[in-house]
């Protein structure tokens, strides 16, 4: 509990209707969570406006709104702040609420379109082998010092976020890495935070259903950068064409790595197979139980990051090669009768076609590429059919089916895929809109020694069809399906 005077230190309001000594027992977005004594901060969002929610807000003991407009009636005795956007002041008075924990740790946020989730689990993973505590906020599942917190979004609501960081600063965390999404960014819901550093992977295409436009896109995610603070650090990729523009406005520390271009942390791939990768960083080669192109710049990144976070050199590099990435990233079984079977993520262009190159390049001599992807329901749209081209492109057979069709037609969605396959390639393709007898087909088609590719879900353990999710699991599928492979 603490006073409205207190939450709404930093906060800048244009009108303040009541007293600021009253006390708060919760600050919440939602008004389904309202209890008595609650601030009501009124968010206006993509499909729902909070305003209209304020007088159930009220009737249920909310004592203070946060709002953009006022409401045209108010009953009983409840204090209104006027701002001009609701949704930073939210992240703003839920900082202030658990008593502003980011600036209580050593914060790093990671984005970009690929990597994120990997790069986030490797830092988390690494400085608890170092010896420090540490906090975990990831697609996959959020972590505080080894207790595991279910996740439900990239990054969660400013309310959340900090109630997690609180838990984290509570439990003597040093460290916490968080993803920091796109759509974070542009709802606000990382305002108010303090970081110490800044990680960019890479910009594709991606989440256009939102952003609407490519530029706009990269803008979100410059947005972050251009917010952190001049004692931040502000790491990017070089090798990524939009890298450069990540730093371009940022008052932070600027550094840079990549295996192509000249960095500040540089690395080169000497050996990449399905066991690992052999990577030199700087002057060292390592060994890396990781895979993938993807993946070097995965773990440079992580290795830099940890250099400006004033680790020492040799126990980042020594834990390194001894840790495995995130849940559903490149993960990899062989059946009985050899035949390799992979789940992953990848759910963009650039996802699918970085996953097959990998492949591509340890593949050692005529196995078949036989891949089963789909594309979300309820997402972006023009990415289907890039997709579905480029799984063509870069494997001998393609199963197009379902991946989570939410609201939509999965039939619909594999036609939308349909339209990026080329003539050329349509004898090799096949639509099945069922995912498993699609994981079911794929490993009857592979031979001793083939590779099959599930791509699009990776982590997740569930399907959503119509609004209902029901279990299912990628690796479990193609496990089972390879029990039967002799």
């Amino acid at each position: 509990m603490k006073y409205l005077s207190d939450i709404i230190e930093g906060l800048a309001f244009t009108e303040l209707q009541g007293s600021a000594d009253i006390e708060i027992t919760a600050v919440v977005f939602d008004s389904r969570k309202v209890i008595p004594g609650s601030m009501f901060v009124a968010v206006k969002g993509t499909v729902v406006d909070g305003h209209d929610y304020i007088l159930q807000a009220i009737k249920d003991g909310a004592v203070a709104v946060i709002c953009e407009e006022l409401p045209s009636r108010v009953t009983g005795e409840v204090d209104f702040l006027m701002v001009a956007n609701s949704a930073i002041a939210l992240g703003i008075v839920a900082a202030n609420f658990y008593n502003n924990p980011s600036a209580q740790l050593k914060l790093v946020g990671i984005t970009g379109t690929n990597g994120k989730t990997t790069i986030a689990t490797l830092l988390y993973k690494l400085f608890r082998d170092l010896g420090y505590k540490c906090g975990l906020l990831s697609t996959v599942e959020n972590q505080i010092n080894g207790e595991v917190i279910p996740s439900t979004h990239t990054t969660p609501d400013p309310v959340e976020l900090n109630k997690l960081m609180s838990d984290m600063v509570e439990q003597g965390c040093d460290y916490c890495f968080m993803e920091v999404s796109s759509h974070a960014i542009a709802q606000h819901r990382v305002a108010a935070l303090k970081f110490t550093g800044g990680i960019f992977s890479n910009l594709t295409h991606d989440h256009l259903d939102y952003h609407k436009t490519f530029d706009s896109y990269l803008k979100a995610k410059k947005a972050f950068f251009d917010e952190l603070p001049g004692n931040a650090f502000a790491l990017t990729n070089i090798d990524d064409k939009n890298g450069s523009v990540m730093l371009q406005n940022t008052k932070a520390h600027k550094k840079t790595y990549g295996l192509k271009s000249m960095a500040d942390y540089k690395a080169r791939i000497l050996e990449n197979q399905f066991e690992g990768l052999l990577l030199q960083i700087d002057s060292d080669e390592v060994w890396f139980k990781m895979v993938g192109t993807f993946n070097a710049y995965n773990l440079l990144a992580v290795y830099a990051a940890a250099m400006l976070l004033e680790q020492d050199k040799t126990k980042i590099l020594t834990s390194l090669s001894r840790l495995t990435g995130a849940r559903g990233r490149f993960d990899y079984i062989v059946a009985p009768n050899k035949v390799i079977g992979i789940v992953d993520y990848a759910h963009s262009p650039d996802a699918i076609q970085n996953i097959l190159s990998t492949i591509h390049d340890i593949r050692k001599g005529n196995e078949k590429v036989i891949t089963v992807i789909g594309c979300g329901g309820d997402r972006d749209k023009a990415k289907r059919p890039i997709m579905a081209k480029a799984a063509c492109e870069w494997s001998d057979r393609v199963i197009l089916t379902s991946d989570n069709p939410r609201s939509e037609d999965p039939a619909q969605i594999i036609r939308d895929m349909e339209e990026g396959v080329d003539p050329a390639f349509k004898r090799y393709t096949v639509s099945i809109v069922d995912r498993h007898e699609a994981i079911k087909t794929a490993c009857m088609l592979a031979r001793p020694g083939d590779i099959v590719l599930i791509a699009g879900k990776g982590h997740e353990k569930y399907q959503e069809i119509n609004g209902v999710k029901t279990h299912f699991d990628d690796m479990e599928e193609l496990s089972e399906q390879f029990k039967l492979l002799v």
